[in-house]
Formats: structure tokens, C-alpha cells, sequence
């Protein structure tokens, strides 16, 4: 079992790739590893990394390689998301898929290769490195298919155009993509289940009850401390093949759906339930640091989810973290089948199937998926 928390520098966000300081990425990596934690997943912004398309910025790219460094100096593996994309309610685009140049990113081949050239450029710089833990494509890339449409077969295509030079840039490293949980829960969305659980090294799967549940069911309900392992095992039930793992790559508690008070005994019970999931690779908790409340225009909800302040000083949650990496163990459960019918919709939270697994779980029955 892999512990490990989403990177948010404690000082200025992700815009401090703008204003990059080594010395505080370093403070922030020792503030990470000193509650535990062995691995971060980092976010280049890709127009400041590939400002133009035929532009990789060496600077920048050397930058990411020294965030790397640092992180091996404190016991930190490091996986890097490539197409930022979007974060935390903000979307980041370079000026060449923008305004006269409008292009969609998901369809157009001269964006594509413009991609496959930024993730050529990225690997060459990180493949060697020993603490690389391979590429995420990028962050809940499905966000982003209002602004640039698709149909599935052509987001299964770019999946696996972009997946492809990963794997021929930085051979044998287990690179991934990821899509927020529309991918399971709405219908007529491009990006599909089937996408999600087979294609890359390992399915990625982002739990986050401020989607309804915590509304629908209150903050420490059954459903909403269940909801990681219930994606868990929604994500297995499609994988084609049985023994493939799952690595819980974001979950978090957001207020105010759930409390700063109530937010230790939430991580507690989520991660004590998806524990008992087989096949899972690791956690990665969102997020390391707070953001500073100097930044203005953020969705209230994203500024207090650090298990670190920005004075790199560990909050509750963060201790509560600290003492399930000491003392958890990965111990996975015998399931009792259930069959998986209906629609996206009928999956997610106040739907006909999410009710009938979730009240399994009501009742103490761990329950697995199965398609039929």
C-alpha cells in the first residue's frame, strides 16, 4: 500500500512554477514526508510548461526536474500529471488552443502531436530519475469536454494516442489517466467506465461526496464514509482484467459539505472502509497545504483542504493521516456479489443501484460489483 498526498505548494499555489523557489519546495516536501507520507503527485500548468506548440520551456521542465530531486531527498516518490488542464475549479489552456487559434484538445491533430511533443520533452528530462512514478495524462481531464466536445470513441482514441507516448517515452512505468466521477455517474458523457478501468496501468478513481452524497445523506453518513470503497469497487466490477489495481488518486474532505471538526473521523472511516478493498495500489490524499487566502476567486470550499497550513504546520486531519499511515493495514475482505443494472445515473448518489449497495453496506455487508 502506497500513502501519498496531491502537492499544493504552501506559497502561491500552482502559479509558484511563475515565482519558483527550490528552497520552499523543499520546506514542503519535509513537511509531507514528516507525517508519513512516501509519494506527491505534482501539476505542471501546461501554458506556463508549452506556451506555444512547437515550445517545451527548458527552464521549466528543469524546474520540474529539481522538484523531483528534491523529493528523493526526503524519501518522496513523485508522479506527474501532464495536462493542467484543470485545478480547483480553474482551467488552464495555452494560448495556442485559445480565442483566434481555438482548437479542441481532445480531437485536433496538430494539438495532439503538440501534446505527444510536451510529454516527449517532459520524459526525457524524468525517465531516469529513481522516485518517477510515471505520468497521470492529466487532472480530470473530462472537465474539460463542455469547452472542447468529443464523442467516446474519440476520447478513447486520445487516451490511448497520448498513453502510447508515455509509454515509448519512459518505458515500463506505470502512467495512468484520470476523469472525475462523471466518467461513472452521468449519462451520454464521453469519457466511459470502460475507458477508465482498462486503459493505462492502473484505473484512477477521485472521491469526492460534495457530488450529492454528503448533501443527499449528511457529512458522516454511511453513504459518504462508503463512498471511496463503493468507486473502488464500481471501477473493478469494469475492469477486464480481474487482478488490475485501483489506486484511490484523490479523496478529500471538503467543507463545508464536511466540518474541519468532523474531517479526522471522516478520514478515518473512509480510508478504514477502502482499505478493505483488494487489488489497491495506494491513496494519494488531496491535498498537502492550504491555500493562501490572498488568492482571491477560489470556491470556498478549496482553501482549508491541506492536511498542512500554509505555515506548513499539521492540522488535525493531517495528524489523523499521519497515525493511519503508522497503523493501517491493507486487508482486504471476502465480498458478497452484487450485480450491477441500470444507467451512469442510476450509479451515482440517490440512484436505484448506489442505494441497493449502499444499503449493504448499511446493514455491514461488504459487497463487491459484478457486471451482468
Amino acid at each position: 500500500m502506497r500513502f501519498g498526498v496531491n502537492y499544493t505548494p504552501s506559497h502561491g499555489w500552482f502559479h509558484h512554477w511563475l515565482d519558483f523557489s527550490l528552497d520552499d519546495v523543499q520546506r514542503d516536501f519535509e513537511s509531507i514526508a514528516g507525517l508519513g507520507l512516501d509519494h506527491v503527485r505534482v501539476f505542471p500548468l501546461w501554458p506556463v510548461f508549452q506556451p506555444n506548440r512547437g515550445l517545451v520551456r527548458p527552464q521549466a521542465v528543469e524546474q520540474l526536474a529539481l522538484v523531483l530531486d528534491a523529493a528523493r531527498g526526503t524519501g518522496l516518490d513523485v508522479q506527474v500529471d501532464v495536462l493542467q488542464g484543470h485545478l480547483s475549479s480553474f482551467d488552464f489552456y495555452p494560448s495556442w488552443v485559445q480565442t483566434w487559434h481555438r482548437r479542441n484538445i481532445f480531437t485536433d491533430p496538430d494539438v495532439i502531436d503538440g501534446q505527444r511533443l510536451y510529454v516527449r520533452t517532459l520524459a526525457e528530462a524524468l525517465k531516469d530519475k529513481p522516485n518517477f512514478l510515471g505520468f497521470t495524462l492529466g487532472n480530470e481531464v473530462n472537465l474539460l469536454t463542455e469547452s472542447n466536445p468529443c464523442v467516446p470513441e474519440q476520447a478513447g482514441e486520445w487516451i490511448d494516442a497520448l498513453l502510447d507516448e508515455c509509454e515509448k517515452a519512459a518505458p515500463g512505468l506505470p502512467h495512468v489517466h484520470s476523469e472525475y466521477d462523471a466518467v461513472w455517474y452521468e449519462s451520454d458523457h464521453a469519457f466511459l467506465p470502460e475507458h477508465a478501468a482498462n486503459k493505462g496501468a492502473m484505473t484512477t478513481v477521485h472521491s469526492w461526496v460534495f457530488n450529492g452524497t454528503a448533501q443527499r445523506y449528511g457529512p458522516m453518513s454511511v453513504e459518504s464514509v462508503h463512498h471511496a470503497e463503493y468507486l473502488v469497487e464500481l471501477a473493478k466490477a469494469h475492469a477486464k482484467d480481474p487482478d488490475r489495481p485501483v489506486w484511490l488518486q484523490e479523496v478529500g474532505a471538503a467543507q463545508p459539505e464536511i466540518s474541519a471538526e468532523q474531517a479526522p473521523r471522516f478520514a478515518e472511516q473512509t480510508l478504514a472502509n477502502v482499505l478493505t478493498c483488494s487489488n489497491l495500489w495506494g491513496v494519494t490524499w488531496w491535498c498537502s497545504h492550504d491555500v493562501d487566502r490572498a488568492l482571491v476567486d477560489f470556491p470556498e470550499r478549496e482553501y482549508e483542504l491541506g492536511l498542512l497550513t500554509t505555515e506548513r504546520k499539521a492540522k488535525p486531519l493531517g495528524e489523523a493521516i499521519a497515525r493511519i499511515v503508522r497503523e493501517a493495514v491493507h486487508e482486504p475482505v471476502e465480498r458478497t456479489p452484487i450485480t450491477l443494472h441500470g444507467d451512469r445515473p442510476s450509479w451515482g448518489p440517490g440512484g436505484a443501484f448506489f442505494e441497493e449497495w449502499m444499503s449493504h453496506a448499511r446493514d455491514g455487508v461488504r459487497a463487491s460489483i459484478e457486471l451482468g
